[in-house]
């Protein structure tokens, strides 16, 4: 059974940011049941009709998921700010050879962000949104934490909202399994019960990745090579690889080599190549220790309790490794993992947990292997690889 909302309904107006999936109708559904007066709104952040976006027919499902709740629903577009605030970094990041992870700049920026701001003026005094997070209401700072359903938990894509967006934000599936928001939906008659998830990048949809960043990168071909130095190809662009990745390197089986698959280990920015090893415990690919920049704390108490023994997860859905979080000057943050962890990802986001608590986090900046590698040269910069006029 649902536990009460820790929010009384006689606090005022929600608005719920309607996506036209399961999560948010369910999440205006208990809204609406528990005595809030509540409000829907649909927001679309890319404006490009290219036939992978599927903006409208989410509109239409949002729509009728709103007259079926009796609420209002309202639309706005927030194209222009996605592209200044979040597509642009996008493309910087590819750039300099980093993996960037666009949904957390988008929560900050946008939903949490400009949206939050356009909910206020529409006059809501909470935002609601589906996401699979937990927040509890404390002074003076709120706490987030993981969800109920550990399988769906989205604490990851929101360390880095700001604390005052955070005290206005209500997330009535925390407590909930996604089984249950889809029999809620469908005993309610919401359209919408057995719609799929979405599923990757908002903006770039169903089309192939690769062909979706050259069309914004400057890419140049190189050389993909061993660990040794061995050449066995030529890449399309470094901007279109990233850490760990096996699939899509078209380098097949090479005389001399052991008959299993390549993995991306590393890039070379100053001359161009790409790093491929082919045992995935390989040096290359493992790291014991990484610096974080621009780290994010949701109780900045936390910032003066280091070192610090905690959690920490550098990708979404993976298990949380232990480790500990020190202040490193200039640096930044430096963490020490208690175990190699595979692919630890600059651009990616670091994010801390005590617990159920969600700390905050930061970007990856720099991995440390956990052996000596034989690639010297390390990711740099390159503003060359930006397309003019992106």
């Amino acid at each position: 059974m649902q536990k009460p909302l820790p929010i009384s309904p006689a606090a005022g107006t929600v608005i719920v940011g309607m996506s036209g999936g399961v999560d948010s109708a369910v999440a205006a559904l208990l809204l609406r049941d528990a005595g809030f007066s509540v409000q829907g709104l649909f927001m679309s952040n890319w404006d490009d009709d290219d036939g992978y976006c599927t903006t409208a027919a989410d509109y239409q499902d949002a729509r009728r998921v709103c007259e079926l709740l009796g609420i209002p629903l309202h639309r706005v577009s927030f194209a222009r700010q996605y592209r200044e605030r979040v597509f642009s970094l996008f493309l910087r990041e590819y750039a300099a050879g980093r993996t960037p992870n666009p949904d957390v700049l988008c929560n900050r920026e946008i939903k949490f962000g400009v949206c939050l701001e356009y909910m206020q003026r529409l006059g809501a005094d909470w935002i609601a949104t589906g996401h699979y997070a937990q927040i509890r209401h404390s002074r003076p700072y709120p706490e987030l934490l993981k969800a109920a359903d550990a399988a769906k938990d989205q604490s990851y894509f929101l360390h880095s909202v700001a604390v005052s967006a955070l005290s206005k934000t209500l997330f009535p599936l925390g407590r909930l399994q996604k089984a249950q928001v889809r029999a809620m939906a469908h005993a309610a008659g919401l359209p919408v019960f057995d719609k799929p998830d979405s599923t990757g990048i908002c903006f770039i949809g169903e089309r192939p990745f690769q062909e979706f960043l050259s069309q914004h990168l400057r890419t140049e071909p190189g050389s993909i090579e061993t660990a040794d130095g061995r050449i066995l190809g030529e890449h399309a662009g470094l901007a279109l690889y990233t850490l760990g990745q096996r699939s899509g390197l078209k380098i097949g089986g090479r005389a001399g080599a052991a008959a299993a698959p390549w993995y991306v280990a590393d890039k070379v920015m100053a001359r161009n190549a790409l790093i491929v090893v082919q045992d995935q415990n390989h040096p290359l690919l493992l790291s014991d220790s990484f610096s974080v920049e621009q780290m994010h704390w949701i109780n900045p108490d936390d910032a003066r309790e280091l070192p610090r023994e905690c959690a920490v997860k550098t990708r979404y859905r993976q298990n949380d490794l232990a480790c500990v979080l020190r202040s490193s000057g200039a640096e930044g943050w430096r963490v020490a993992l208690d175990r190699p962890a595979r692919s630890v990802t600059p651009g990616q986001y670091a994010v801390f947990y005590q617990g159920e608590r969600c700390l905050g986090g930061g970007i990856i900046a720099n991995r440390s292997n956990a052996a000596p590698a034989p690639v010297a040269e390390r990711i740099t910069y390159n503003s060359a690889y930006l397309v003019e006029g992106s």
